[in-house]
């Protein structure tokens, strides 16, 4: 994990360093969980516990987001083949969104679009499991569409992925991989949000829609990928004289299907789709 470690510092480094120049920044931890997340090729339901560090600021070009997760399995999804302690995983997402109104001096509207941006960053993980132990990397680039709403934000972003991974399970054929193998340049579909609903609620989240990276690195032929993560978050804390969004509650919901690209055909219907509710506490900085 000291690899883990040293991005994560690093990376937290340059979004300090872009906070103390922003107009605005929100920072914050977080606690979810949830009893029925799926890895690829597993038939169980897994249990995990995710852990999130998350910041958010805006400047006078563009804005910044990072987010870590700490993922922790139960024995279902095992660490290795000699114990019962179920995997750890860290991932890594950062992007950065330049807005071109900005950088020209002129708002560049639209009809329902406010502003027009593009959007750089990285995804970057590691896992320790039985199975596959993810190597991700994968660099993103695209333009971005910031709408005009009512209050909160909504953006939508088409992104070329360049994607590599380095994986080392214990089975074949994964076992039988050597080095890093990078999978076709593909595209995706990106939307986030967050919408206040009422003066305590709101609903957010994300959606990714991914098309599909050619073979594997096994020779399998990988599949369209679509990620849907939302949110409804009560701000509890104003209920006990905190600041207005200090403390928030709520519940949230995953569908994943294909995972990473795996399909039915594939994993024998194995782990490849998940639909996952889950309970979500956060605390702002």
């Amino acid at each position: 994990m000291n690899k883990t470690l040293l991005a994560t510092g690093a990376t937290l480094l340059l979004s300090c360093g872009a906070a103390n120049a922003a107009d605005w920044s929100d920072t914050s931890i977080s606690w979810r969980y949830g009893t029925r997340f799926a890895e690829p090729y597993n038939p169980e339901h897994i249990k995990k516990h995710i852990f999130a560090l998350t910041h958010a600021s805006g400047y006078k070009y563009g804005s910044n987001f990072f987010n870590v997760d700490l993922l922790q399995s139960d024995k279902t999804d095992p660490a290795s083949l000699t114990q019962n302690e179920g995997a750890q995983e860290a991932y890594v997402v950062y992007r950065h969104t330049l807005d071109i109104g900005a950088l020209r001096g002129a708002e560049m509207r639209y009809g329902p679009v406010k502003g027009v941006g593009l959007t750089l960053g990285f995804d970057w993980n590691t896992k320790n499991d039985v199975g596959y132990n993810s190597r991700k990397r994968m660099l993103v680039a695209g333009p971005t569409l910031m709408w005009d709403v009512p209050a909160g934000f909504l953006n939508t972003s088409i992104l070329v992925l360049r994607e590599s991974n380095a994986p080392s399970g214990a089975f074949p054929p994964i076992a039988n991989v050597n080095g890093r193998y990078t999978y076709d340049t593909h595209a995706a579909l990106a939307v986030n949000w967050a919408i206040p609903l009422a003066e305590r609620l709101a609903f957010e989240g994300y959606g990714m829609f991914i098309g599909a990276k050619g073979r594997d690195e096994v020779g399998f032929g990988t599949g369209a990928e679509t990620n849907i993560d939302m949110a409804l978050m009560y701000d509890l804390g104003s209920h006990f004289g905190q600041p207005k969004n200090r403390f928030r509650l709520g519940l949230e919901y995953q569908f994943w299907n294909n995972k990473f690209g795996n399909t039915r055909a594939t994993t024998g219907g194995r782990g490849q789709r998940a639909s996952t509710p889950m309970v979500r506490a956060e605390y702002h900085f």
